[in-house]
């Protein structure tokens, strides 16, 4: 399973010219599904996440994760983040999760983040989504727990 997190001042996600998803400073989180993966890498990302510190202290040192800051978090399913580019100029996606597999572990993650952390948006699951956001830094990491 793998995390994108931007530090961001807002984001927004809009499906079919709607908004299904925004929030103010925070993380937004691009979230990949492996075939692999499991719950408890689902745990593990969200835990990550939540206390990666990415954000400054008092001393302006990256010090802080989201749940010290108490921001937002946009969680957005984004399958192309699990795509092998090692080889040629088209990704593969063998190692992705099936959609059925992918959709279960998104809804668990969201659930889980849910339950504990306040100021939780998300996206919609393989819906064609437009994301907007100001990235702050930019501040941007790739977190992989598998």
């Amino acid at each position: 399973m793998k995390g994108l997190i931007q530090r961001v001042k807002h984001a927004s996600v809009v499906v079919d010219g709607e908004t299904v998803g925004q929030i103010d400073e925070g993380i937004l989180l691009l979230l990949g599904v492996e075939k692999q993966d499991t719950e408890a890498n689902a745990d593990k990302l969200l835990d990550k996440a939540l206390k990666y510190r990415i954000f400054s202290d008092e001393q302006g040192k990256m010090n802080l994760g989201l749940k010290d800051t108490g921001g937002e978090l946009l969680i957005v399913s984004q399958f192309t983040l699990v795509a092998d580019t090692r080889k040629g100029l088209r990704p593969g996606f063998s190692s992705g999760a099936t959609p059925e597999q992918g959709e279960k572990l998104y809804d668990y993650f969201v659930q889980r983040a849910r339950s504990q952390h306040n100021g939780v948006a998300t996206g919609q699951f393989g819906a064609d989504m437009k994301i907007t956001l100001l990235n702050d830094g930019p501040v941007t990491f790739m977190l992989d727990v598998t």
